[in-house]
């Protein structure tokens, strides 16, 4: 889903060689490929690239976006979109559940699978039109839906295209990792991109991965009553907050989700309605078995076809190779945004990159990918949200002069009217700087945007005490954390001294 562009103030002049004027995209017949000229080409058609792309069409540049496959990429298509609308009936057979708890009797839920489905769909069509070829080519970008390719540094290809510009966005994102698992790739599996369409729902769901994805379509499919393992190599949601995680990962557990930590899948076997899983940990073997399986073990860069050597365009693993810029270490006329710049995999990301590179390219600012603190949320129930960095990330980096300030969920009159009392805010801090914060709890991925916008705009964690929150509400949470890490100091012996000698003034 595209992002607004942010504004740019000043301007900060950068060296471009690039730099001409705007181009006149038209197409010159020779041979039987078109060729065009553009001021910039986008290969691409998820978050980052359309944003850009939308950016530098509406202030007059000529584009050209290649997208080979469904426009909105894989976070409308296949991933943010599909996995919440999931997440959202998965929660109403979920409150069905605990409805008692609250004093309404309800009957045990029933699921329809095809009208789960339904409502993802919809979710995915009602959006699908701010992505679709019709809107941006009513922005006046070209766009050709074909595979795209480099034939040189500063031509890309397709099937009837020949086209060159002074800039090239390469945003392409990433696919699942399928690992190397003796027997997987014989065995019928699912990922994010084929499991919003199961033509049946699963009885015995066998996740493997316990990170974003696996915990989230595990907690989903366990509500709607498919059984569900999950088999995690080392610590279930492992960059979370350790204190945080285990929150989460035990109420994820006492709902009846099975989750074997440090066990390792060493084989894979069996078909479609019997599959096998054999695993290994310090405590032996086990086989897990199972109707169907979902690999959700990390996410790859979607290198594949690009022929990047072609272009110049040094990359690794991770993706193409950038710097903090997000250009090219090799080719300066090429720009990474999203997954593909190896930086972080996530929709919002590749969203800031796109103004990054509106920002720097085109209005000659400074912006740098790392300007701001990147949130992350994983959307279990409960929720955890992290900002910047984490207790253990911030105490190896910075030793004993690291502190936390944290408020629990149970003593929030909202969680406590609610019924929803499990979690807490926890501040990183470090000489009145915030390090970074981690929310578990209903609402956590909201709450954490109050610490996110003072990270980002260098305020001090004393400004998180300084606003009235309106009661009663969650997000109190924070300002209550910050606030107890000043309760030594405002009520100590010091300020009591202090308070008795005011007082003798009339």
């Amino acid at each position: 889903m595209t992002d607004a562009i942010a504004s740019p103030t000043a301007r900060i002049a950068e060296t471009d060689p690039l730099e001409t004027k705007p181009m006149t995209n038209t197409p010159v017949e020779t041979g039987a490929k078109r060729k065009l000229k553009a001021d910039l080409i986008v290969i691409g058609g998820g978050s980052g690239g359309l944003s850009a792309a939308a950016g530098a069409a509406m202030l007059g540049l000529n584009v050209i976006l290649y997208e080979k496959a469904e426009m909105g990429g894989d976070c409308l298509n296949y991933g943010c979109v599909p996995s919440k609308a999931l997440l959202t009936t998965a929660k109403y057979a979920q409150t069905a559940r605990e409805s008692a708890k609250y004093g309404v009797s309800v009957s045990a839920p029933t699921v329809d699978w095809d009208l789960v489905k339904a409502h993802v769909q919809k979710a995915i069509d009602t959006i699908a039109p701010v992505d679709s070829q019709e809107r941006f080519e009513g922005l006046g970008v070209t766009v050709i839906r074909e595979h795209a390719s480099f034939a040189d540094p500063k031509t890309v290809v397709s099937a009837t295209t020949e086209a060159t510009a002074r800039r090239i966005i390469v945003s392409t994102g990433s696919t699942a990792f399928i690992p190397p698992i003796p027997g997987l790739e014989e065995t019928p599996y699912i990922t994010n991109e084929t499991v919003f369409s199961m033509p049946e729902q699963p009885k015995h769901l066998i996740v493997l991965g316990g990170g974003p994805i696996g915990m989230e379509m595990a907690q989903a499919f366990h509500r709607l009553g498919t059984e569900v393992t999950v088999i995690e190599m080392g610590r279930a949601m492992a960059r979370a907050d350790a204190d945080h995680a285990k929150i989460a990962v035990d109420a994820i557990r006492e709902e009846g989700v099975t989750i074997l930590e440090g066990h390792k899948a060493v084989k894979v076997s069996g078909t479609t309605g019997a599959i096998s899983v054999d695993t290994e940990s310090e405590d032996g073997t086990l086989t897990v078995t199972g109707t169907h399986i979902l690999v959700a073990v990390g996410r790859r860069a979607m290198l594949d076809g690009l022929d990047l050597e072609a272009g110049k365009v040094n990359f690794d693993r991770r993706g193409i190779q950038v710097g903090d810029k997000l250009r090219s270490v090799s080719n300066p006329r090429v720009w990474a945004l999203g997954d593909i710049a190896g930086q972080g995999q996530f929709t919002h990301l590749a969203g800031w990159h796109a103004s990054v590179f509106t920002r720097r390219a085109l209005f000659k600012q400074g912006s740098k990918a790392s300007d701001l603190p990147l949130p992350s949320v994983t959307y279990v129930a409960p929720e955890v949200a992290q900002v910047g960095l984490t207790e253990a990330e911030a105490r190896e980096q910075y030793g004993d002069s690291v502190t936390t300030s944290s408020f629990p969920f149970h003593e929030n009159d909202r969680a406590i009217a609610e019924g929803k009392t499990l979690g807490e805010a926890k501040l990183v801090i470090r000489k009145g700087k915030i390090l970074g914060a981690s929310v578990v709890g209903d609402g956590a991925g909201d709450i954490i945007q109050i610490v996110g916008y003072g990270m980002s705009n260098k305020l001090g964690v004393q400004s998180l005490t300084n606003f009235i929150s309106p009661y009663p509400t969650r997000a109190e949470v924070v300002k209550r954390a910050a606030s107890a890490h000043f309760t030594p100091t405002v009520f100590g012996k010091a300020s009591r001294t202090l308070v008795g000698l005011l007082q003798r003034i009339p």
